[in-house]
């Protein structure tokens, strides 16, 4: 069975990131609370600031947050911070496609697979393990269920 799960590494590094901008932002809330020397309107604007991104980046690891395995006939998701697991037999695939963009030299392939519930799964490569497996397992099983390729104009 192939399991596509979230990189360990991807999270460590946005988890250290996240700290960095709450560190920010305690800090920038316990100058103001001692020393004030800066105007209302800027300790207003970098909190704000700190605050909003700090809870984008917490909603977007937290969606992010998913795995996919597929084998025996069947594929697996689950959304471990929704508690909820789903079972597909294949025949409830849809459509499956790969989406490919390069950027600095780097290529980008994300997957997108939907289900006969209209619930849709994407996962990419930079941010999941096993990604190329997973791909392999889809191609070999459900080569029909690919839509055509447009021709490059």
């Amino acid at each position: 069975m192939v399991h596509c799960k979230p990189k360990t590494s991807t999270y460590i590094a946005l988890s250290l990131i996240l700290l960095a901008l709450v560190a920010g932002l305690v800090s920038t809330l316990g100058h103001f609370a001692s020393q004030r020397t800066y105007p209302i309107w800027l300790y207003l604007s970098v909190t704000v600031l700190l605050t909003v991104v700090i809870l984008m980046l917490l909603v977007k690891m937290m969606a992010g947050f998913k795995t996919i395995s597929a084998g025996d006939g069947k594929i697996v998701t689950m959304l471990p911070l929704r508690n909820q697991t789903k079972v597909y037999p294949l025949a409830e695939v849809i459509a499956w496609d790969e989406e490919k963009v390069v950027a600095n030299k780097r290529e980008f392939r994300q997957l997108t697979i939907v289900f006969s519930d209209k619930n849709s799964f994407t996962i990419s490569n930079h941010e999941h393990v096993n990604y190329d497996d997973f791909f392999k397992y889809l191609i070999k099983k459900l080569p029909n269920k690919r839509p055509k390729q447009k021709a490059k104009q």
